[in-house]
């Protein structure tokens, strides 16, 4: 499960938006909510997140992510298409700064998820010693993905009945 998956830990505070070459990360706003539903929702985005979210958890997040902080609505910085959520937290695992995203599967393959979650745990490091990231065992894509924006892996264990991997990257570039 990612970190917004439980309401438990606290969302890094709000910061500037963040842009990349081809990406803005901001605010997840009202209009967001059509896609930002469909990512939880979508079997596909949810294969290795515990499938998808029930009616009333949609109900319940739709009114605590618009503008909260933490989580970034990812969009193109040329037509402002939302492609994805990037979320960063305080407190997780371990109490390091935890970075969990999902994209439309219509806009995998293209670099976008790469492109953002990389910036995103740039920034992050900036102000924490280090970053983690969770993924199942089995999501080949998401762990190449943490490994080419510089997380390695840290530990394996069991968890939601499946097999995780969590991979870590430290500001101050010691292995993990």
């Amino acid at each position: 499960m990612s970190p917004s998956e439980s309401p438990a830990r606290a969302p890094v505070p709000a910061a500037r938006p963040l842009r990349t070459e081809r990406l803005l990360l901001r605010p997840v706003r009202r209009g967001d909510l059509p896609a930002v539903t469909r990512l939880w929702t979508d079997p596909e985005v949810r294969r290795h997140l515990g499938g998808p979210v029930t009616e009333p958890v949609i109900r319940i997040r739709q009114r605590r992510i618009v503008g909260a902080p933490g989580f970034h609505a990812v969009t193109r910085a040329e037509d402002g298409v939302l492609l994805g959520l990037v979320t960063v937290q305080d407190g997780g695992r371990g109490g390091e700064t935890e970075v969990s995203y999902q994209f439309l599967p219509e806009h995998w393959g293209h670099g976008y998820a790469r492109e953002a979650v990389g910036a995103a745990v740039a920034r992050a490091l900036e102000s924490t010693p280090s970053v983690v990231a969770v993924t199942q065992e089995a999501n080949h894509r998401s762990r190449r993905l943490l490994e080419a924006v510089g997380l390695e892996h840290a530990e394996s264990f069991v968890e939601w009945d499946a097999h995780q991997v969590l991979h870590r990257r430290r500001r101050d570039g010691r292995a993990a």
